[in-house]
């Protein structure tokens, strides 16, 4: 656990989780982000996800392979509070960016960005078990499970379809598409009507009604330089659902963006943040996919913008670079987790969307 001083005091206590290869850093939100807590996890090697249950106290990862050529995966847990392996689960095919619903009961793992078939594997998160399949797109890549926990969002690498499933009866039951080829990173705001996917060799993002699946904007940054790869490699909605923070590693910023007026008006540009480390170059150390491709979460709070293989964070407020976490510069794998009197209660997951909006 964390100091007890901290986390198993009545208050509320932020940290950010970063996991370098075999290892996991904690950096405090609330004390200028200094580093509380490091430690190793030599399984957690060659990484391709991980997620968190607060519920239960387990961490997810999984690792190896992502499939075709790159060969087969594995997932484990890992108990957060005695920090040792629960269970390991070994697959035919390769591994990739998994969720946990939000009770902690079923986890969802693509068979992988690079391999041929369309399975997530749908695990008990108790034992490990496959319990079912879903199939959905060729690639199978990022995985989202919405706050409320009664759907879950499928980004097929290879397709140009946005795949929506119930995680009630594991059945396709929405499809967003026509996207532009080749889904990477997306985002969903709080009410779940609009999904904000970035694509393969796409300096930009577009804008879907969940609803009518039918693509509502196409957003292009405004950079100059010619693309490759998947540039665009990081996009993160602000828990309220008003900003839409997307990268482009190439150029090295941030650009941030209104979308508090969706349908009727088009995402407004309303930032250009440089970026402090340069990304170019590969993670190190590394276990498998080394390039600095990206990545982009919000805080809880809406206050923050950590970033994925580059180590900055951005204040929102301001939108100006604010700290520097190494282990960040070195990873894009992350999340917050939240602490009250010794226990988890909230996490970000590692992808920052939008969240219901409370009335009282």
């Amino acid at each position: 656990m964390l100091l007890c001083a901290l986390a198993c005091s009545a208050a509320l206590h932020r940290y950010e989780y970063v996991f370098p290869d075999r290892q996991v850093d904690v950096y405090d939100i609330d004390h200028g982000f200094r580093l509380v807590q490091q430690w190793s996890i030599p399984e957690a090697h060659a990484l391709r996800g991980v997620a968190v249950s607060p519920k239960t106290q387990r961490l997810y990862f999984s690792v190896g392979g992502n499939g075709g050529s790159s060969g087969k995966g594995t997932v484990f847990a890992y108990d957060l509070a005695r920090r040792h392996v629960l269970w390991v689960r070994h697959f035919s095919t390769g591994t990739d960016s998994l969720a946990v619903t939000p009770n902690g009961k079923m986890l969802f793992v693509p068979e992988g960005e690079r391999s041929f078939g369309n399975v997530w594997y749908v695990l008990d998160a108790a034992t490990g078990r496959v319990v079912h399949e879903i199939h959905a797109g060729p690639g199978p890549h990022n995985t989202i499970v919405a706050p409320d926990g009664r759907l879950v969002y499928l980004g097929p690498r290879n397709s140009r379809w946005l795949y929506v499933a119930s995680t009630a009866t594991d059945r396709i039951v929405r499809r967003v598409c026509p996207l532009k080829p080749g889904v990477r990173p997306f985002t969903i705001d709080g009410a779940q009507r609009y999904a904000f996917t970035t694509a393969t060799g796409v300096v930009g993002f577009q804008v879907s009604s969940l609803r009518t699946g039918r693509v509502l904007y196409n957003v292009r940054l405004p950079v100059q330089r010619a693309t490759g790869g998947t540039p665009s490699h990081g996009i993160s909605i602000t828990p309220d659902s008003r900003e839409v923070d997307v990268i482009d590693v190439r150029d090295g910023r941030v650009f941030a963006y209104d979308v508090s007026r969706l349908p009727e008006h088009a995402p407004r540009l309303i930032a250009n943040i440089e970026l402090q480390p340069n990304m170019k170059g590969d993670e190190s150390p590394c276990g498998g996919d080394c390039g600095r491709a990206g990545w982009l979460q919000t805080s809880l709070d809406g206050r923050w913008l950590f970033v994925g293989d580059d180590g900055d964070v951005i204040d929102l407020r301001t939108h100006r670079v604010a700290a520097y976490l190494p282990a960040l510069h070195n990873s894009r794998y992350l999340f917050e987790l939240d602490w009250r009197g010794g226990h988890p209660v909230r996490t970000s997951t590692r992808s920052g969307m939008g969240y219901p909006v409370v009335r009282r």
